[in-house]
């Protein structure tokens, strides 16, 4: 069953799924396909190569699937894939990827995108993210799952964002920000860890208090590289997630640590 108000507008090579619900003055272009389970709301506009998952929310005035905001765009045939049981609140717009990266933006599962969030070309972003008010990506953009950015806030294009991350409102981030980090600031600075996210993971006092140390040895030891030697044996499960951080690739940098 589906129910699309006669108001929309729906392509003819459009993809719905079941239970699908599309309401008024919707405008759902050719080439979208829409899994199972999905409500969008009146005045949403979903175009281009875009694949929804199953059980999404899109509320009115969302903008999913335009061209990026990219002068190197040139039409490539580029995709827009979002998972599962996402809410993406007003005015929020999603922008496919470009040929300047893998060609995709890619949006996982279970992620909170509040109003007027803007995710831009070739971001892509793990599960259980949250994404306040206003919240800006800039293009290439990689957040890990857990990780909360406060409204208003904007990240620089290229930038990574850890595990659990959490970047405070009004901040600007221009660097990568460490897994559990907590991150503020215009030009964010690196304040400490994410410890009442940790806490409510369930992680031990011990397991928080080792990995707060550790951040403060990495950043305060003679050089990064260094520092990561030392600690590249340790058993514990955030080190082991920052160790993975430190080694990938970064065009940006590591967000400065004061303390």
């Amino acid at each position: 069953m589906k129910s699309i108000h006669n108001t929309a507008i729906v392509g003819k090579n459009v993809t719905i799924g079941d239970n699908v619900e599309i309401g008024p003055y919707c405008v759902i272009d050719d080439g979208v396909k829409i899994g199972n389970n999905n409500t969008i709301y009146p005045s949403v506009h979903i175009t281009g190569n875009t694949e929804v998952g199953e059980g999404n929310n899109f509320f009115s005035f969302c903008s999913i699937g335009s061209i990026p905001q990219d002068l190197k765009y040139k039409g490539e045939n580029s995709r827009l894939i979002i998972g599962n049981h996402n809410i993406f609140r007003e005015h929020s717009t999603a922008n496919p990827g470009t040929e300047g990266d893998n060609m995709e933006t890619i949006i996982g599962n279970s992620s909170l995108f509040m109003a007027g969030v803007h995710i831009a070309h070739d971001c892509i972003i793990g599960d259980h993210v949250i994404m306040a008010n206003q919240a800006t990506l800039g293009g290439h953009v990689h957040i890990d799952d857990n990780a909360v950015l406060g409204g208003i806030s904007a990240v620089h294009q290229f930038c990574k964002i850890g595990k659990m991350a959490m970047v405070g409102g009004l901040s600007a981030v221009e660097n990568d920000v460490i897994p559990y980090g907590l991150a503020l600031g215009n030009r964010a600075k690196l304040i400490g860890i994410n410890i009442i996210g940790l806490k409510r993971a369930s992680y031990s006092k011990g397991t928080i208090r080792e990995y707060a140390n550790t951040i403060d040895q990495v950043f305060k030891g003679k050089t990064i590289s260094s520092e990561i030697n030392n600690i590249s044996n340790s058993s514990n499960v955030l080190i082991r997630e920052l160790l993975i951080f430190l080694n990938k690739d970064s065009s940006r940098g590591l967000c400065k640590y004061e303390k």
